[in-house]
């Protein structure tokens, strides 16, 4: 699609997962700034946007969801994730409901096949999910200084912890972008204060195995208290009694080399490969920055290679995340890990 605000003078097109919105419009570090302690808007218009609408889009979302969702009072804001049936991560959402409709944005790409999933799951649910990422784009707007966004013409408003994201319609971007008078921020400002924020993103800090206890995902995006959904029981299971197999860490790299790791570089202890890069940035103040996957039982005190960049772990989700429930066998009877096991199963299978 044709991007109107990559005119906007300075703009300069990102590439990779973020081609067709701006990386930056000539100083990425003034943009961070203006997004940390001023205000700025940044063009997200290339991700994808979600309607469902139907008077069963609550209930029938809070099934297929990790997320509570009935309710979810008018106005709210909530992430939620799409599992496999093992477990992993497929759909990573953001959404509101205002009354009428759900509005939900994802990932670039994405929204022809969670729409796609969405229709195979609707059965004789009065729901319709709709792509409309060719009618809608997102707006971000960021920092302390951002102006009340409540006069826009915006299909949908959420706010989040970086900023509140604006759904837009397509046609109406430029003049929004003109009637805020804020500052434009490309994605290297806004990609740089998100891995900062230790906030991962599908595809990017995550693959095809990624669990959500593996992210952080399990305190945003998941209810642990809801009915059954797809992949629960990987996620009671690992939550209960065991551990995730790898963990998100924040990476702080050797400000002396001049490049980047990779995406998909790998992440090196003593030679040995122990997980692999995701989001890399330039922090305006903390330097070279990334969010990398590695193995839990990785050494949190060691310095790690990453995509041959030396690295200093900053711990986000730690080593023994998961198991929450104390074990103590008794002398006779199931005792506490059969209990343990139980309620999981019979959770697995509501």
């Amino acid at each position: 699609m044709d991007n109107p605000l990559l005119e906007l003078p300075g703009a300069v097109a990102a590439d990779g997962p973020d081609a067709g919105v701006a990386a930056h419009y000539g100083d990425p570090f003034g943009e961070q700034r203006a997004l940390a302690q001023a205000a700025g808007l940044v063009d997200r218009s290339h991700r994808g946007v979600v309607r469902i609408t139907g008077p069963d889009r609550l209930s029938w979302l809070n099934s297929l969801t990790t997320q509570q969702l009935d309710p979810l009072p008018a106005g709210s804001v909530a992430q939620a994730l799409i599992l496999s049936p093992n477990g992993h991560v497929e759909h990573h959402l953001t959404l509101t409901d205002d009354g009428d409709a759900v509005w939900a944005h994802v990932e670039p790409g994405t929204a022809e096949a969670l729409t796609g999933f969405l229709k195979s799951m609707r059965f004789m649910l009065r729901v319709e999910p709709a792509d409309v990422t060719g009618e809608y784009g997102l707006l971000t707007l960021m920092g302390p200084d951002a102006p009340d966004p409540a006069s826009l013409p915006a299909a949908a408003v959420l706010p989040g912890r970086l900023g509140t994201d604006l759904i837009i319609a397509r046609d109406r971007l430029p003049a929004v972008m003109a009637e805020l008078r804020v500052r434009p921020a490309g994605m290297w400002a806004c990609e740089a204060l998100r891995i900062a924020a230790h906030q991962p993103r599908l595809g990017l800090d995550t693959d095809h195995r990624t669990i959500p206890h593996e992210v952080g995902w399990i305190e945003a995006a998941v209810h642990l208290n809801k009915g059954c959904y797809r992949g629960q029981e990987t996620v009671a299971r690992v939550h209960n009694l065991g551990h995730p197999p790898r963990r998100l860490v924040l990476l702080h790299l050797d400000g002396s080399s001049d490049k980047l790791p990779a995406h998909g570089d790998p992440v090196e202890l003593d030679g040995a490969t122990v997980g692999f890069t995701g989001s890399a940035a330039r922090h305006y103040e903390l330097g070279p920055i990334a969010l990398a996957l590695v193995k839990r039982t990785t050494p949190t005190g060691r310095q790690l290679l990453a995509g041959g960049v030396d690295a200093a772990q900053e711990v986000i989700v730690a080593p023994d995340a998961g198991a929450n429930v104390k074990v103590a066998l008794r002398k006779a009877g199931v005792g506490m890990l059969g209990a343990s096991r139980g309620r999981v199963a019979h959770n697995d299978q509501k």
